[in-house]
């Protein structure tokens, strides 16, 4: 494993994850085309989706709409935001 891959979302060499985020092929997929600067950033939008939306991990529902938002947010499409999120700059 080298330590830069094409990031799917920035298009260009980053850092890489040390590791697969989850488990099975789609976590190797998301360690050899995402960085580790984008996949930060999700888990920063992951946390304000889960909080503000008041999310119950345990519904399947609730994964799979995380899972959609992940696959959007890595391909750069337009994902949900948190209502009433103000950016700590923007405070």
């Amino acid at each position: 494993m080298s330590n830069t891959v094409f990031c799917r979302k920035y298009q260009q060499e980053l850092p890489a994850l040390p590791f697969p985020p989850l488990p099975g092929k789609q976590g190797q997929e998301i360690q050899a085309t995402v960085s580790k600067q984008a996949w930060e950033e999700w888990q920063a939008l992951q946390t304000r989706l889960i909080n503000e939306k008041h999310l119950n991990m345990l519904e399947p529902e609730a994964r799979a709409y995380l899972m959609e938002q992940m696959q959007r947010f890595l391909d750069n499409e337009t994902t949900d935001q948190a209502e009433g999120y103000v950016p700590p700059s923007q405070a």
